[in-house]
């Protein structure tokens, strides 16, 4: 299978675990504080990783490109703080609307930051993903929260284009390690701040949050280092089709025909035209 076509799934599959991370924090409905989820979802990623961390060999365990882990790091704190706060007061589908805004930031950011200069092609296939992102997230449906969503789709898409910069010889795990290592001591003096006793059901759908959030990382990583960001961007979009589903069979938000339609035209480019090009050459 061509590197491409791997990375997309890849992201696919880590949109899916993402997508169902959203629900876990829609269940908690705004009940634990920002910053304290923030912290214990970090913590907990990281109590999960280590014992894969720890099993690597020596060199394979050492930090790398300090300055680069560390902004991946504190970008993961801002976008989560940003999308809890999206979240707990849109709907699911209307906020991720605002989220999958990332592949289109991604375009300029990665022909800035990596010179990888987007394909006609892929240009359009986003503008064409962008337009269904304003058709569901019509002025009607604006809220002040959307400017949350709207940091968070910013943070996704610098989190994303600096995996390209992560040296070769760290691995996936330590990359995920090191990510949440880093982000723990700010995440954890803002987080004594509002801090207030949760229940154990709130902690298992933190946990079950920062499993799938830890599965989306690890995904992307692999993903954007398998090819250029500018070419599987647009995969991200897979995740609003499942936020969309979710929220139908979980949250009773049924979307209307013009969201319908929205969603169509963020799917649409995901579709692997190329390959149904070579299967109908492979029987003539």
């Amino acid at each position: 299978m061509p590197a491409q076509h791997l990375a997309i799934i890849l992201l696919v599959i880590g949109n899916l675990a993402a997508s169902l991370s959203d629900v876990a924090v829609k269940l908690l409905d705004g009940q634990v504080p920002t910053f304290q989820y923030v912290f214990l979802r970090q913590l907990l990623s990281l109590l999960i990783v280590f014992p894969l961390w720890w099993r690597q060999p020596y060199e394979k365990r050492q930090l790398q490109k300090v300055t680069v882990n560390l902004l991946r790091a504190h970008l993961i704190l801002i976008g989560s703080g940003c999308m809890i706060i999206a979240i707990t007061h849109l709907p699911l589908a209307t906020a991720n609307a605002v989220f999958y805004a990332a592949p289109l930031i991604m375009l300029p950011l990665s022909a800035w930051l990596l010179r990888e200069p987007p394909s006609i092609t892929k240009s359009l296939a986003t503008l064409l993903g962008f337009t269904g992102v304003l058709v569901v997230l019509r002025p009607s449906e604006f809220h002040s929260a959307a400017w949350f969503a709207l940091g968070t789709a910013i943070t996704i898409a610098l989190f994303n284009v600096s995996a390209r910069r992560l040296p070769p010889e760290q691995g996936v795990v330590s990359t995920l390690f090191w990510t949440s290592a880093l982000s723990l001591p700010l995440s954890a003096i803002l987080a004594l701040y509002y801090w207030r006793p949760i229940s154990a059901h709130e902690i298992i759908l933190i946990l079950s949050s920062a499993l799938l959030i830890l599965g989306y990382n690890g995904l992307a990583v692999m993903a954007y280092r398998k090819a250029p960001a500018s070419n599987i961007a647009v995969a991200e979009n897979s995740g609003l089709f499942f936020v969309t589903l979710f929220g139908v069979l979980w949250f009773a938000e049924v979307p209307d025909w013009l969201t319908a339609v929205g969603i169509i035209l963020i799917v649409v480019p995901l579709i692997p035209w190329r390959l149904f090009k070579k299967q109908q050459v492979g029987f003539q």
